[in-house]
């Protein structure tokens, strides 16, 4: 896990504090949106993952007025967006925070797994 973090915080230019709860949030939002069996075969093959997602899964859900709406509106990516935002990250860096992710995530799943996973989100594409 701590490979994970301190890779996503160095690259993107985050504190891994910051860097462990986004992981966390977005590998979280990852497996409720995506579809099952990649996602969770995915998760599984980066070290310290599940870890992260059960840890901060729930994290940054809700959050005003604008998160309220995302949520009603059924979440998505850009819910996903407005927590990470709500966390202090600018759009650069939930950019770089999510292709620095999936590169990983190719790295221990492979691209085929990854890519079912990314295919299986709408609006995910244009992020990573």
């Amino acid at each position: 896990m701590n490979d994970l973090v301190n890779r996503v915080a160095e690259n993107v230019g985050i504190d891994a504090a910051t860097a462990e709860k986004a992981i966390g949030m977005m590998l979280g939002f990852l497996q409720r949106e995506a579809a099952d069996g990649p996602v969770a075969q995915m998760i599984e093959a980066i070290p310290g993952a599940s870890d992260l997602v059960a840890q901060y899964n729930g994290e940054g859900a809700g959050g005003g007025l604008l998160g309220g709406l995302m949520n009603a509106m059924g979440g998505g990516v850009m819910a996903l967006g407005q927590q990470l935002m709500s966390e202090g990250l600018g759009m650069g860096e939930i950019t770089g925070l999510a292709k620095e992710t999936i590169a990983v995530a190719r790295e221990y799943a492979g691209d085929a797994v990854v890519d079912e996973v990314v295919g299986s989100v709408p609006g995910l594409s244009q992020f990573v």
